[in-house]
């Protein structure tokens, strides 16, 4: 008998996850909750919100769900994973304590500097005057961050004060965040390439994926406001093996190490976001979630990981050199509102890898797209303003054609 898989989530992460897990020979019945149109070619879609942890408990139970994989963050820091473990189900995501380093910034921060990480300095602030004058004295360029969970938004790099004030204010005084922007995270500006890095993590041990890069600036030349993202690229050419050996032992080992001092138990993926600075990889964000779309072309490349009945995989200590050169790409076409960048939005496309036998494949993820019809897909996700902006091209009769 093979595995029964459950991939909690809608978009175009799990489209890329349940993707990825069908073509295991180890599985043998594969869930979506609620999944997409995507997912609905690989897996059987179950309409349950990622939210409603009672609805998914009791699937999970009655469909004799070997595994849970847990796409977004929210369900990890409302506490999912506690909820499946203390009813004896296997789900790979964190407990509470762990999705912390998820749900709060400043949290996090404080756990990569304990864990003696290379990291920018960082004060928070809850008023926006106490803030303003801390950007006063120290000056600009610096990041504006929202403590809480904001969907990708509530980042800010501000390159001068004018900036860092509308930032601030959106958090502070418009609290256009809600409780997740009543503590803002002032950061030092670090100058240099971004990239990326995913690791798999449970009872200490880690099995790194392969390094990103993401676009994370609207328009050409990051003239644009900040993202979620809007595609990205594997391997990156500025990370090569060292610097990604350097990216799990002194960025992602320390992290996991100091939350195990603190008596937390981490199993699923740890994020670091890492800055290429002149002098040394700084790590800029550290995050418990399967980010999208950044690592959606790290799945293409990702084989079978077997799992035994503890949920556990065999250790891998060290980044497999087979991920410097097999190349693939994702990317997303014209989300953004006329605003920002004209078009319709588009389903994530990863393309351009290259298979075993030398052949090029390509493969296209969507994005929380529950709609589709004989000709068009529609979104009700996804980055930013698509949910509205399709909408409003569908009823001027702009379909959304899929690549």
């Amino acid at each position: 008998m093979g595995l029964r898989v459950l991939v909690v989530g809608s978009g175009g992460r799990e489209h890329a996850l349940a993707w990825a897990m069908a073509r295991s020979p180890l599985l043998e019945k594969l869930f979506c909750a609620p999944g997409n149109a995507g997912t609905a070619s690989v897996a059987q879609n179950v309409g349950l919100r990622a939210e409603d942890v009672p609805g998914l408990r009791e699937l999970a139970l009655r469909e004799r769900i070997d595994l849970t994989v847990v796409g977004p963050e929210a369900p990890l820091v409302a506490g999912l994973a506690d909820d499946f473990r203390a009813h004896g189900l296997i789900v790979f995501g964190p407990g509470t304590a762990g999705a912390r380093i998820e749900g709060s910034k400043t949290f996090a921060k404080e756990i990569v500097n304990a864990a003696g990480v290379p990291t920018g300095a960082a004060a928070e602030f809850t008023m926006f005057r106490s803030a303003m004058a801390f950007v006063e004295e120290q000056g600009t360029p610096l990041v504006v961050k929202a403590d809480g969970l904001a969907a990708g938004k509530g980042v800010f790099v501000a390159m001068n004060r004018s900036e860092a004030e509308e930032a601030l204010r959106a958090c502070l005084v418009e609290r256009r965040f809600g409780d997740a922007g009543s503590t803002v995270l002032l950061e030092e500006y670090l100058e240099g390439e971004e990239a990326s890095l995913l690791a798999l993590v449970s009872d200490g041990h880690v099995l790194p994926l392969a390094p990103a890069q993401d676009y994370k600036r609207a328009l050409d030349g990051d003239r644009g406001p900040n993202t979620g993202g809007m595609g990205s690229y594997s391997p990156v050419p500025a990370v090569d093996a060292q610097t990604a050996d350097f990216i799990v032992e002194h960025m992602i080992r320390p992290t996991v190490a100091e939350m195990e001092r603190r008596g937390i138990a981490y199993c699923g993926v740890l994020y670091a976001g890492v800055i290429l600075t002149a002098a040394v990889p700084k790590c800029s964000s550290s995050t418990a979630g399967l980010e999208t779309p950044k690592h959606r072309c790290s799945y293409l490349g990702c084989g079978t990981i077997s799992w035994n009945c503890s949920g556990r995989w065999r250790a891998v200590n060290r980044c497999p050199r087979k991920w410097f050169g097999n190349p693939g790409r994702a990317w997303a076409s014209s989300w953004l509102p006329p605003a920002t960048r004209p078009g319709v939005p588009r389903g994530m496309s990863s393309r351009g890898w290259n298979r075993p036998n030398g052949k090029r494949e390509s493969k296209c993820f969507t994005p929380a797209l529950p709609i589709a019809t004989r000709l068009w897909l529609l979104t009700e996700g996804g980055c930013w303003w698509s949910r509205l902006w399709v909408l409003i091209s569908h009823r001027r009769g702009n379909g959304l054609t899929p690549e």
